[in-house]
């Protein structure tokens, strides 16, 4: 894999991102990146993000022999600089140059929406890995998955990676032998143009609530949801789930770029649809239990009918929230020439790391674990698990991350409000901030005649108090952190347990 300088100038110019170029300019790179610890000779750097110029120094002395950035640097001196006008813009287009374009060799569904997209995500990659037979790679918040030796899948960064390392895990894929690409695809992707110049095949919407609000990621609601649209105007067929707030804007958003008969919607049977649009997939549910879910799938429209797709799913993660997000996976499934036997099949076997996952004892209360980090995801796991349960009680653990998502402070308030009995305040990902004081500010949003309220910062403790004084009828709910290994502290991956490890360990002490 190589570039050289006048696929360089000719890719910016044509995105109208160039400004100047100095030095050398018949050079040709055999490698890019924006970390100056892995440049090496003939790299071309990246002066993005939280740039430092000594990172530019250290680039040079490792080899590199050219920069792109939005400045020129008299540390870069001897070196062919290019300036742009966007460097994340610029660094996806040539990122995605110098791996070769893999995206064109990939059929990619990528998924976003505020909750649901891992869970999404996990569905189809197993409809995808049925369907062609272990040829689906993954880029999801928990797992990378760039093909089926145990050394092609390790833990996720980011939801979405950085354009660099996106363009490079799917050149792998496509090495690695995989057809297929299974993406979630974040607010913050758009935002940052780590996705710019992506086009997806099949681009799904799943919902909006108020999320990512906050000094470092959207400055508003509407630039939120913005960046959220995004996703599908850069697909060439978009899955939209009609229940979603906004739909109005959503939907029209897709229509910027994509013909109506592209366009498919999808709701559970009897929703009050915000629109007069005709759907043309609908789900329901007549039974359900804590432990599976059996649900219809009934196509509506001529279109709908076109995918055959119809059918009795089971679901091997339970929750009626997750109906919804199998049904996007179902059309998406359909629309890529899976067949319903073969994503009946698939569903049944579904297990998505830190979602539902459940821990029992035989005096105190059954503890679940789940990622539900907003107030939307929250609500709807303690309103399922109290209407399946019958609990006596419900004990939440959780926390709200720092320096992001502020707003899901007022939402966990509001959550907990609803649906919880009692609550221990402790630490998630605090960053850079003290996490009493964001506990403090989520206990400002609760109602204290509903709910009661304690302090422990110290999570692994804080877990062991919800399950001791749990009874054998109540529910304890560990939320927030999953299967997550580490706390982000003041920058600083911290290694962490796991909540289902704490857990675990608490009951076998018991």
């Amino acid at each position: 894999m190589s570039l050289d300088m006048t696929q360089v100038l000719t890719l910016l110019q044509e995105h109208q991102l160039f400004t100047a170029v100095t030095g050398d300019q018949s050079r040709e790179f055999t490698s890019v990146t924006y970390d100056s610890r892995q440049a090496q000779p003939d790299t071309l750097f990246f002066c993005k993000g939280n740039f430092k110029p000594e990172y530019l120094t250290a680039a040079k002395a490792a080899g590199a022999t050219g920069y792109v950035s939005e400045k020129t640097y008299a540390e870069g001196k001897g070196m062919t600089a290019v300036t742009v006008t966007n460097i994340q813009q610029a660094m996806a287009l040539l990122g995605a140059a110098f791996y070769g374009y893999p995206q064109n060799d990939l059929f990619i569904i990528a998924f976003t929406g505020t909750k649901g997209k891992t869970t999404s995500a996990y569905f189809e990659h197993h409809i995808q890995r049925t369907h062609t037979h272990d040829q689906a790679a993954l880029f999801s918040t928990i797992d990378r998955v760039l093909g089926n030796q145990p050394a092609q899948r390790f833990k996720s960064d980011l939801t979405t990676p950085e354009s660099l390392d996106l363009f490079h895990d799917m050149r792998a894929a496509v090495d690695n032998g995989m057809t297929h690409l299974v993406m979630e695809v974040s607010s913050q992707a758009y935002k940052k143009n780590r996705v710019f110049g992506l086009t997806y095949d099949v681009g799904i919407f799943l919902n909006i609530t108020p999320d990512h609000i906050g000094e470092n990621e959207h400055p508003t609601f509407a630039d939120y949801l913005h960046c959220k649209e995004q996703l599908l105007v850069n697909s060439r067929t978009c899955i939209i789930n009609a229940e979603t707030d906004h739909l109005e804007d959503v939907y029209q958003a897709a229509k910027t770029s994509t013909e109506p008969e592209n366009i498919y919607l999808y709701a559970r049977k009897g929703a009050k649809i915000q629109l007069p649009l005709d759907l043309d997939v609908q789900f329901s549910n007549d039974e359900e239990t804590l432990h599976d879910s059996a649900f219809d799938v009934a196509a509506v429209s001529d279109k709908g009918r076109a995918l055959a797709l119809n059918g009795t799913y089971e679901l091997s993660v339970p929750g009626d929230y997750n109906e919804s997000n199998a049904a996007s996976a179902i059309i998406a499934g359909a629309l890529s020439g899976a067949t319903a036997a073969e994503m009946q099949t698939a569903l049944t076997t579904v297990h998505v790391p830190g979602r539902m996952e459940m821990v029992t004892s035989k005096q105190h209360g059954t503890i679940y674990i789940d990622y539900a980090h907003n107030y939307a995801s929250l609500k709807a796991l303690l309103s399922f698990l109290r209407r399946q349960t019958d609990a006596g009680e419900v004990i939440v653990v959780l926390g709200s991350t720092g320096n992001k998502g502020v707003s899901r402070r007022k939402g966990f308030g509001k959550a907990l409000s609803e649906e919880a009995d009692r609550a221990i305040l402790t630490t998630d990902d605090p960053g850079y901030e003290d996490p009493r004081t964001i506990a403090e500010e989520i206990d400002s949003y609760i109602d204290h005649d509903k709910v009661t309220v304690s302090f422990e910062m110290d999570r692994k403790t804080a877990i062991k108090q919800a399950i001791n004084m749990s009874t054998k009828n109540d529910i304890v709910v560990l939320a927030g952190k999953g299967e997550d290994n580490y706390q982000k502290v003041n920058g600083v991956n911290t290694p962490y347990e796991t909540d289902v490890t704490i857990a675990k360990n608490v009951v076998e002490e018991l």
